[in-house]
């Protein structure tokens, strides 16, 4: 099977060529996204050999792996790898994501920093924000994955028309996972390693993780509304309903009603009650929309610039 890998990178000229020169022994293919660097990136990346895609302009890493599964789908490749170009990630361990979808044990693997307890070597900061953000994306997702963030990761071609893309930025890697739960995937996660003396993410990490959990709490709302809604209207209500009873033990014990106490009942369980089947009724469309998708691959031939995607990016051609 062909191995293809996929590289956003946005001023990575010092680090591109040798992540490239080291993928290519491991990958048949090796696709870098030019995410509107305004270094020497695209040049060192199709001098290593790669095929370098260029974006006009920085749209996020979302949008970049967009472009790249777009080409993807259009020129052939069975499995598909995606990885960071700052040098982070190690393609010796391309292989260890790959084989459990050769051997059909897999649709997607994720490359995790933190299975089996590892990820010891993580910033302290980084893993409180990891652990925030892993929650809530496998609530939302349903999945119980280590490492919702890692970029490193594996794909059947099958799955390529599954992923949509909502997200242009970082956000991208929790919502793909989600995308991969709803349409019932195999999801496997393999141990890799990472390196942090090499500079990492282009955005601070808590601007970073502030976006990803807005992102990740709006895709909520509709895939797992009994969560976003009806839990806390739950919660709301009963606490509603213990006032109202605490205020009619008062009452009859001769005891008076506060206007203000009283409202905040009525409110409590009006918007409590309203959430609660606002979540209900969401739930229910949420499941009979997922149960009525039906995944279509499509094969397209040839090699051609994505119309959703033409005005934005432009072709270089060479590498392998």
């Amino acid at each position: 099977m062909t191995i293809t890998a996929i590289l956003p990178a946005y001023n990575e000229e010092v680090s591109i060529g040798s992540v490239v020169l080291h993928t290519r022994q491991h990958a048949d293919q090796v696709i870098v996204i030019d995410d509107g660097s305004t270094d020497r990136t695209a040049e060192v990346a199709q001098l290593a050999g790669a095929k370098v895609i260029r974006h006009l302009s920085n749209m996020g890493k979302g949008f970049a792996l967009k472009t790249g599964f777009e080409y993807v789908k259009q020129n052939g490749a069975e499995v598909i790898v995606t990885m960071d170009s700052d040098g982070q990630h190690d393609p010796e361990e391309i292989s260890k994501l790959v084989t459990p979808i050769l051997k059909g044990e897999a649709d997607m693997v994720n490359g995790s920093r933190y299975l089996n307890g590892n990820g010891k070597s993580t910033p302290f900061y980084r893993r409180i924000g990891q652990n925030i953000l892993d929650t809530v994306t496998n609530i939302n997702s349903g999945l119980t994955i280590t490492d919702t963030q890692s970029g490193f990761r594996a794909f059947s071609r099958h799955t390529l028309p599954t992923f949509k893309f909502r997200s242009n930025g970082l956000a991208i890697e929790s919502e793909m996972l989600m995308d991969a739960a709803n349409a019932g995937f195999n999801v496997k996660e393999v141990e890799i390693g990472v390196r942090y003396d090499v500079d990492g993410s282009s955005e601070h990490p808590l601007s970073h993780g502030v976006r990803v959990l807005i992102n990740v709490l709006h895709d909520m709302e509709l895939n797992r509304p009994l969560y976003y809604f009806t839990v806390p209207g739950l919660v709301f209500a009963a606490t509603g309903l213990f006032m109202g009873l605490q205020f009619l033990q008062d009452f009859y014990k001769g005891g008076g009603l506060n206007f203000g106490p009283t409202l905040l009942m009525i409110l409590l369980t009006l918007v409590g009650s309203f959430m609660a089947f606002t979540g209900i009724i969401l739930h229910t469309m949420s499941r009979m929309i997922n149960e009525g998708v039906k995944i279509k691959n499509v094969d397209k031939k040839g090699v051609k610039v994505p119309r959703s995607i033409e005005k934005e990016i432009k072709y270089i051609l060479g590498g392998s």
